[in-house]
C-alpha cells in the first residue's frame, strides 16, 4: 500500500515547473485523547501520522517549499507541516516527535498569549469542561440554557458558544467571554501556550517559528490601522525573541473572504513577511499566491482513506482573494 500511495502522490505532485506543495496544518498534539475533541490527534496518532507522511512525502521547510515552489525547482511529492497559535504541548509533545522522524515543522504563535495567557476560545472550553453544575445558564447573556449532563451535551455547549461568538467584534467577543467566565467562578489553565522559552527551544531544535498576530482576532473585523498592528507587533516580538528575522504568517482562523481579504494580505507583505498560510484547502502551484497558500490535513484514521484523502486534495484549487 505505502508504494502504491507513494506512486500515486508522485504523479499528481510531481517535481519541477510543475511542482505542488501540500501543507498540513495542525493545532495541538495532546499527551492523551481528549473526550471533548475526539478528532484532536494525540501523541500516539500524531506518530502514526508523521509515519505515513516520512514515507509518501519529502517534507521540507515551510520557507525552502516555498522559495523553491516560485522558482520551479520543487522536489516531487513535497510537503511542509505547520502548527497554529501556539499551543505548549507543541513544544513538550509534538518536537520530540518530529525530531524522532528527522522532520521540520513550521509553528505561528499568537504572541500575546506566550508566557501564561489563554486563548478566548480556551476560556469557554476550559469553562464548561470544568463547570460542575449539571447545566449552566447563559441567558443573562444572550446565548440561552445549556445542559452538561454528558460529554455530548458539554460538545454541543462548547460549538453553540464558539460559533456564536468567535465573529463578534473584538470588544464584543472579549466581553462575551468574560460574561461565561463569571458564570463559572473556577480557576482556568494558565499554562496551555508556550512560554518564550519553549518558543526558543523550537528554534534551536530546528524548527521555525512563524507569526500569527498577537491576539489572534477576525482580521477583517479590525479596522486597517488595527489588523497592521497585529500583524506587524507580532512579527517585531518574535524577531526580538529570537534574533533573527520572522518570514512567514498565518492568518488567524484563516478562510479567504471571511476571516481576511486581500488588502490583509498585502498587509502582510507590506510588513516584511516572504509568505503566507490560510486555511482554504487545496495545494499550491507556481501560480498560487505565496500570501494565500492554502492547507489541508485529512480527518480519516486509516492509512488508505488517509492517503484517498490527501489525493483528492492534491486535485483541488484553492479560493483566494486577489
Amino acid at each position: 500500500m505505502t508504494m502504491a500511495l507513494k506512486g500515486a502522490f508522485g504523479m499528481l505532485s510531481p517535481g519541477g515547473p510543475r511542482g505542488r506543495l501540500s501543507i498540513f496544518i495542525f493545532h495541538r498534539v495532546l499527551s492523551q485523547k481528549d473526550p471533548l475533541f475526539p478528532d484532536e490527534p494525540d501523541a500516539r496518532r500524531f506518530d502514526e501520522i508523521l509515519g505515513w507522511l516520512s514515507k509518501w512525502f519529502q517534507v521540507l521547510p515551510l520557507d525552502k517549499a516555498v522559495m523553491q515552489l516560485r522558482a520551479g525547482t520543487l522536489p516531487a511529492r513535497s510537503a511542509a507541516i505547520t502548527f497554529d497559535d501556539g499551543y505548549a504541548d507543541n513544544a513538550t509533545n509534538a518536537m520530540p516527535i518530529l525530531k524522532r522522524h528527522g522532520l521540520s515543522a513550521t509553528f505561528f504563535v499568537a504572541t500575546s498569549f506566550m508566557d501564561g495567557g489563554r486563548m478566548w476560545n480556551d476560556t469557554l472550553i476550559e469553562a464548561i469542561r470544568k463547570c460542575q453544575n449539571d447545566s449552566l445558564d447563559l441567558s443573562d447573556a444572550g446565548f440561552g440554557h445549556f445542559k452538561l449532563t454528558s460529554v455530548a451535551d458539554r460538545r454541543l455547549a462548547i460549538e453553540s458558544l464558539l460559533g456564536r461568538i468567535k465573529y463578534l467584534a473584538h470588544d464584543q467577543r472579549s466581553q462575551a467571554v468574560a460574561q461565561v467566565q463569571r458564570a463559572v467562578p473556577i480557576a482556568l489553565p494558565d499554562d496551555l501556550m508556550m512560554t518564550s522559552g519553549q518558543v526558543i527551544q523550537l528554534r534551536d531544535a530546528g524548527m521555525q517559528v512563524g507569526a500569527h498576530t498577537c491576539s489572534h482576532p477576525i482580521l477583517a473585523n479590525l479596522t486597517d490601522s488595527e489588523a497592521m498592528a497585529e500583524i506587524t507587533d507580532s512579527k517585531m516580538a518574535l524577531e526580538s525573541l529570537l534574533n533573527e528575522p520572522v518570514s512567514l504568517f498565518a492568518y488567524p482562523n484563516g478562510k479567504p473572504g471571511t476571516d481576511y481579504c486581500g488588502k490583509h494580505a498585502a498587509m502582510v507583505r507590506q510588513a516584511g513577511f516572504a509568505a503566507a498560510v490560510s486555511t482554504a484547502s487545496g495545494v499550491s502551484s507556481a501560480v498560487t499566491d505565496p500570501f494565500q497558500l492554502p492547507r489541508f490535513t485529512p480527518w480519516d484514521r486509516t492509512q488508505l482513506r488517509y492517503g484517498i484523502r490527501l489525493m483528492l486534495n492534491l486535485r483541488a484549487a484553492a479560493p483566494q482573494v486577489a
